[in-house]
């Protein structure tokens, strides 16, 4: 179930894979398997142990998106990266496929979002209102196919649907996203958001790591724009 390419970083404290677009990263009220226990389960039967395995979510992912999740081994790691969390202290890089070019090609933006937890949906305001939080990204185009576009994005705060819901807003709105615009599905029911990378000095060690996740592996669309990417 998981290999090299899904687990992207491993050591005594920390545990960063590579999230499978419809994976759920904890359990909810579906009742669907999650991440993080399918995790456990195969840490238990690798590592042979004989009690409950440790391994606390660092983070989440939308479950339509794929990408670079972190997970804590130990609660002092657990402790310590929900801290940089907080402080922001943890760089994170998305990659998205859009329908239309941006304008302008690079920019900022900034919009106050309020979460509407009964539709499971967010909304992106241009001034500040009551209930609703800043919510700050950074984009830059990077190349086009033939009918759709990559756009790389620095997500700068972490609201509900933030990127998904801001870049709506902007007019671009990301392929297979029904919820925020987009003009039709992706036949696997994923959206074409990818977290890509994400950088941060380790909790334990201080040394400096940078983790990049290999895109879906079988969807052509993604892999075109991986490796035209790479060619630049």
């Amino acid at each position: 179930m998981f290999d090299s390419k899904t687990i992207l970083y491993e050591d005594n404290h920390l545990l960063i894979v590579n999230k499978k677009a419809g994976q759920l990263v904890q359990s909810d009220n579906s009742g669907d398997s999650s991440l993080e226990n399918d995790l456990k389960e195969f840490i238990k039967c690798r590592d042979a142990k004989p009690g409950a395995v440790f391994l606390g979510v660092v983070h989440r992912i939308d479950r339509p998106v794929s990408g670079v999740v972190i997970f804590a081994k130990t609660s002092k790691a657990l402790t310590r990266m929900c801290e940089k969390v907080k402080k922001r202290e943890i760089k994170k890089i998305y990659w998205a496929i859009i329908e239309s070019k941006p304008f302008p090609l690079t920019g900022e933006l900034v919009h106050y979002i309020e979460r509407n937890p009964k539709k499971n949906r967010s909304y992106a305001y241009d001034a500040p209102r009551k209930n609703a939080k800043e919510a700050r990204l950074n984009y830059r185009y990077l190349l086009s196919g033939t009918h759709y576009h990559l756009l790389e994005i620095n997500l700068i705060t972490g609201r509900h649907h933030q990127i998904r819901c801001q870049l709506s807003k902007a007019g671009f709105p990301i392929k297979g996203d029904l919820k925020y615009g987009a003009s039709r599905s992706n036949e696997n029911g994923s959206i074409s958001l990818h977290a890509r990378e994400i950088a941060f000095t380790h909790p334990v060690t201080k040394a400096n790591v940078r983790i990049v996740a290999p895109v879906p592996g079988q969807d052509n669309l993604w892999l075109f724009f991986e490796s035209h990417q790479s060619n630049q």
